[in-house]
């Protein structure tokens, strides 16, 4: 048999981050961070208010941050790459040792930036050291107003690392290990790997979907009780924290870590609420083409209209069909594409032992980025990865800044990997040479999309919201946590799903509810989706004219709140319900172009 080579590497490198784990350079690397870490912490136990000293110290910080985070990024990778990994798993705890420590650097520079008076804390932002980083200065005050003592945060640092971190590391390693037996239809069977599960729901086989969904659902069942208390304790480390800090809402964190206010997240999640028969519609249409009176939840993520051809796509024809949409309308971001292939900085190579789901990482230390997914050749798959180039390439951006201006917020990151998988999108739908068979399937991607981000993830947030709630009174059980789920899922979807389609555990499964480093991860993709629809809005108005305002955007995301940024560039008001639920009837013309493929409706 010839096996035909690949002209794009699946596989990447991380050779220019370290030779190898626990090589030399890696282990010079490790010693250098702890001596650093412990002479900056004792310098910054004897700051006073000396002006020069503390934007010295901030900056030293800011050093010490990138290369932590380079380090974490490394670990994060070789973990994800091969959960089994047990010394990997190892310095990983040594590392959230090492986040401690800086978590308690951290709470002594706030100290000390609470203490100064306004006047001296507009001659530090004043300070040739702190040039472009003022945004990230004036956050850490800000945050360093809601900090317990310095010694109880140090204590509650200390205790994060085998106790709340702890959880998320145990939910990573579990899942990452996690298969099950699955007898597929034509009557053969398999060890399926967790991070298979989710690519074979997006199967076009509703029988696959089903056999997929209900045998990959015992293992989250078999450990629902580990899962659940997990969970509480995850839920419950924050609420203690919060509470001892005099942060008066859960969702305050959260929306302070996202840079955006209260009244946007309200306003957004309005507009959703009065504008949901559109994605219905979209649901209501995917059953007519399937043939059932409403869907199950293992169909929410198939495709109605299978694409016209029957082999999976091969990873050269995804990233042929992703670099000539980004070329075509984003040069710059085509160019940049083809540079993350020619370096080997994308791992998609299907594996057992991965860990599921993607993500895209960097080191701002090398200022260079990293995509994670896996791939089983599915359409799905490949905007996945225009969703992870869109990531990077707003990384990419940012590489000429200052650290302390290049954290940006979750909301504004998934905007640019959004507009990643609309370029894409739009250009396959706008080639004059598609056929009416993939256009009809590219439809249904695009109202697969729209589901997800304006009923899935809202039902999230609506789960995350009420658990929360309750974990306040005390710990939520495994059947209350079934129970709230299940509500949120009907709350949201209401008769588009089946009565029986639901998925009491999805509490378990989805990643996203166990990542300690941030609480409700969940709406910052809405308000990216939606933020998108009218950044591409404007491109489509504008053409590349649009393009430069669209990078001092993602420039600038690092150095503003959002409501600030999106005013600069957009001119718009995020807390006005208006301008969400334009941006939500964006998906009208597609919506309607999409339920033309379908019967009408019986009855």
């Amino acid at each position: 048999m010839t096996v035909v080579a690949q002209r794009n590497s699946d596989r990447w490198s991380l050779a220019s981050w370290f030779t190898e784990f626990s090589g030399p350079d890696y282990r010079d690397f490790r010693l250098a961070i702890e001596r650093d870490l412990d002479t900056q912490s004792r310098q910054a136990a004897a700051l006073t208010g000396d002006l020069q000293c503390l934007s010295q110290a901030l900056t030293d910080y800011e050093d010490l941050t990138d290369r932590l985070g380079h380090l974490s990024a490394f670990l994060g990778c070789l973990s994800a790459d091969d959960a089994t990994n047990e010394a990997v798993k190892s310095d990983e705890a040594w590392v959230a040792t090492l986040d401690a420590e800086q978590l308690k650097l951290k709470t002594r520079l706030q100290a000390v930036l609470t203490q100064i008076t306004d006047t001296d804390f507009q001659d530090l932002l004043s300070k040739p050291l702190l040039a472009g980083a003022a945004h990230a200065i004036r956050r850490l005050r800000e945050e360093g107003r809601h900090q317990m003592t310095t010694e109880l945060e140090s204590l509650a640092a200390d205790l994060n690392v085998n106790g709340l971190h702890a959880w998320g590391r145990l939910y990573d390693t579990l899942s990452g290990k996690m298969a099950f037996p699955l007898q597929f239809p034509d009557g053969h069977t398999e060890i399926i790997p967790m991070a298979r599960r989710r690519s074979l729901m997006s199967e076009p086989s509703r029988p696959l979907r089903e056999a997929a969904f209900h045998a990959g659902q015992q293992p989250w069942h078999d450990h629902a009780d580990t899962l659940a208390a997990g969970l509480n304790g995850i839920a419950g480390t924050r609420l203690c924290l919060y509470g001892r800090r005099g942060i008066p809402h859960f969702l305050t964190a959260p929306l302070f870590g996202g840079a955006m206010s209260r009244a946007s997240l309200d306003a957004m999640l309005a507009a959703i609420h009065d504008t949901i028969e559109l994605p219905r519609r979209a649901l209501r249409t995917a059953a007519r083409l399937q043939g059932t009176p409403a869907l199950h939840f293992f169909d929410l993520e198939a495709p109605q209209v299978a694409a016209p051809h029957t082999k999976p796509l091969s990873w050269d024809e995804a990233c042929t069909t992703v670099d000539r949409a980004f070329t075509a309308a984003y040069p710059k971001l085509g160019g940049y594409f083809r540079s993350l292939l020619e370096q080997h900085w994308i791992e998609a190579q299907p594996r057992a032992g991965k860990r599921p789901g993607a993500f895209c990482t960097g080191s701002r230390l090398r200022r260079e980025e990293r995509v994670f997914m896996t791939w089983h050749g599915t359409v799905h798959d490949m905007i996945t990865l225009a969703h992870e180039a869109g990531h990077a390439w707003h990384s990419s951006v940012l590489r000429p800044a200052r650290s302390f201006a290049a954290d940006y917020p979750m909301p504004l990151a998934e905007t640019a990997s959004n507009f990643g998988e609309m370029i894409l999108l739009d250009g396959l739908l706008s080639d004059p040479a598609i056929t009416p068979e993939i256009k009809a399937h590219l439809l249904d991607q695009e109202m697969l999309r729209a589901h997800s981000y304006l009923i899935n993830i809202p039902m999230r947030y609506e789960f995350e919201h009420a658990f929360y709630t309750e974990r306040a009174a005390g710990e939520v059980s495994v059947s209350r946590l079934r129970e709230l789920m299940t509500q949120a899922q009907f709350n949201l979807y209401g008769d588009t799903l089946l009565a029986d389609g639901s998925d009491p555990l999805f509490w378990a499964s989805k990643m996203h509810f166990f990542i300690t480093g941030v609480s409700f991860y969940n709406f910052p993709y809405v308000f990216g989706y939606l933020l998108s629809q009218a950044l591409f809005a404007r491109f489509k108005a504008e053409g590349r004219a649009f393009l430069p305002h669209y990078e001092a955007f993602l420039a600038a995301t690092g150095s503003d709140t959002c409501e600030e940024v999106v005013r600069q560039t957009l001119g718009a008001d995020l807390a006005s319900p208006a301008f969400w639920e334009t941006s939500i009837r964006a998906i009208v013309p597609t919506l309607e172009a999409y339920e033309k493929l379908a019967p009408p409706q019986l009855g």
